[in-house]
């Protein structure tokens, strides 16, 4: 009997983490999460599953992070009936986070649809609607962790602590292989791993002697010196007094979920040390207030807390929940903090706050988490002058700054120290999650670790593997591909017209007169009907 692997994202980048196998008793998933990144990788969300949902038994849930989890609802409006297993902390988080998910999409549609209807477009749909975010909910089982669970015909799971976000889990799977031999195939899919010492969680964990380790990759080319939480918060007040020092405003997109709570609780103790000025804290973003009443509520769970009931909550936090009270904000022009979501700048209020303040010499812009190439927050780092917000351009004369203390990854070591844990591993040791450097650094780390080269594969999105036999695994695709591999991590056509609206503009302000610029635009009009030609 067959049993095999398709890799139906995350692979040759860091987002849309599903995995789908096939086993002698039905099929399930391993996360079903949404891409992120350039438009070409997030249309991949608007298109058919690589599978048949109706034919889909179970769904295993790694985390909440939506690169994980962001196509669940979408899953079940396509028939999708079974039962999804996830964690109390992952299932409380989504409570919230796939309702919010929706939302958003139907608010982002509903503008494109107004410019659409403009232009003679036809409507667009939104992936799903807030209202399928909540009825997915009704499909959750949690699960503890340590526990065996049975999950499916032939198939069990234990969820480890993986030490990213609250409820995070390396999830360990064993599947009846349907043969003569009673032994049954192990694998560990290590989801998103947290590095040590990490605020609120222990370190990583998981099982050892397997057949399979999937094991993310994020950051797999990178080594982080080590860092104590008190070095942690004074690096942060230092990027926090630089950003406020003489009448600054201090903007930082952050994620909903885990970085936003690790950010308020490391300026609660700053502001009560005196270590950084009391001003005005905005957290203006629904779903991580909302993520953050989760916290509390799981604080006695968290490590590194001094209480439960004071822990994100400082005397000066303000919750903008209304799009009133988040309009109201703009009117700071000195001395506040505004923490909005989205981490990336690509969705949710901060685009609007950077709009706002981008312009602005006074403010700072503090990235504090990963960014994927060709979205907002990767653009600003790089050091762009000009960028295109909700369709205008917007100068950026505010300090970009980013700070890699929070991260909820584990570092390239750390990797290959957790996949050592894991040996012995009798077959593949599959890198997934992460970009083609991290991918190639992450591997030739475990080669030199002792790992045989031929059995540590990088696979492509929509790649299959056979788990059965004895050999090395080779990942191969049976059909096209939704998306060639060098087209999934590169920046596409969308940014470069993004960024060359913004150079013609500054080229044609910059012309001397009315009669330059519109030899510009005659150079323009003949390149274009070359082309056409």
């Amino acid at each position: 009997m067959a049993l095999t692997m398709t890799f139906c994202g995350a692979a040759g980048t860091v987002t849309g983490s599903c995995y789908l196998l096939r086993h002698p008793g039905g099929a399930f998933l391993v996360d079903c999460g949404m891409f992120q990144g350039p438009k070409t990788l997030k249309e991949l969300n608007y298109g058919a599953f690589p599978f048949d949902a109706r034919k889909i038994d179970f769904v295993l849930l790694t985390h909440a992070h939506v690169d994980h989890s962001g196509l669940v609802p979408k899953l079940i409006r396509h028939g999708f009936s079974g039962p999804i297993y996830a964690t109390e902390g992952t299932r409380d988080l989504l409570s919230y986070m796939l309702p919010d998910s929706g939302y958003i999409q139907e608010s982002e549609v509903e503008h494109l649809n107004r410019r659409n209807r403009q232009r003679g477009r036809p409507p667009v749909e939104p992936i799903y609607t807030r209202a399928d975010g909540v009825r997915a909910l009704e499909a959750f089982r949690t699960v503890d962790y340590d526990r065996w669970t049975h999950v499916g015909e032939g198939v069990r799971a234990r969820f480890w602590n993986a030490g990213h976000i609250l409820g995070s889990a390396s999830i360990e799977i064993e599947i009846a292989t349907g043969e003569a031999d009673p032994e049954k195939l192990r694998m560990l899919f290590s989801g998103d791993l947290g590095p040590e010492h990490k605020i609120f969680h222990p370190d990583p964990e998981g099982p050892e002697n397997l057949d399979h380790v999937i094991c993310e990759s994020t950051y797999g080319g990178r080594s982080r010196p080590t860092v104590t939480p008190r070095d942690r918060r004074r690096q942060f007040a230092d990027e926090v007094n630089r950003a406020l020092a003489d009448g600054g405003i201090l903007l930082i997109p952050s994620f909903a979920v885990e970085r936003t709570q690790e950010l308020l609780a490391d300026l609660a103790i700053l502001m009560a040390q005196g270590q950084v000025a009391r001003v005005p804290v905005f957290l203006d973003s629904p779903l991580a207030i909302r993520a953050t009443e989760v916290f509390d509520r799981h604080a006695g769970d968290l490590e590194d807390t001094a209480g439960p009931r004071d822990l994100f909550h400082l005397p000066n936090l303000h919750f903008s929940e209304t799009v009133d009270e988040s309009k109201a904000i703009a009117r700071f022009t000195s001395g506040a903090i505004i923490m909005a979501a989205s981490g990336m700048c690509e969705a949710g209020r901060i685009r609007h706050h950077l709009k706002n303040y981008l312009w602005r010499d006074n403010a700072t812009v503090l990235i504090v988490g990963y960014q994927a190439p060709g979205t907002l927050g990767a653009l600003l780092l790089e050091g762009r002058k000009d960028v295109r917000i909700m369709g205008e351009d917007v100068k950026v004369r505010a300090e970009i700054r980013q700070i890699d203390l929070y991260s909820g990854h584990a570092d390239g070591d750390e990797l290959v120290e957790w996949v050592k844990e894991r040996l012995p591993i009798s077959r593949t040791v599959f890198l997934t999650h992460g970009e083609e450097s991290a991918l190639a650094a992450l591997r030739d780390g475990l080669v030199a670790a002792g790992c045989e080269a031929d059995r540590v594969v990088i696979p492509r999105i929509d790649d299959e593997v056979d788990l059965l036999g004895k050999g090395p695994v080779r990942a191969e695709r049976k059909g096209p591909r939704r998306l060639e591999p060098e087209a999934v991590s590169a920046l596409d056509w969308h940014n470069d017209l993004a960024q060359f609206s913004l150079d013609l503009r500054a080229e044609l302000e910059q012309a001397a007169d009315e009669r330059a610029r519109k030899v510009i635009l005659r150079r323009m009009r003949r390149a274009l009907e070359g082309a056409e030609e």
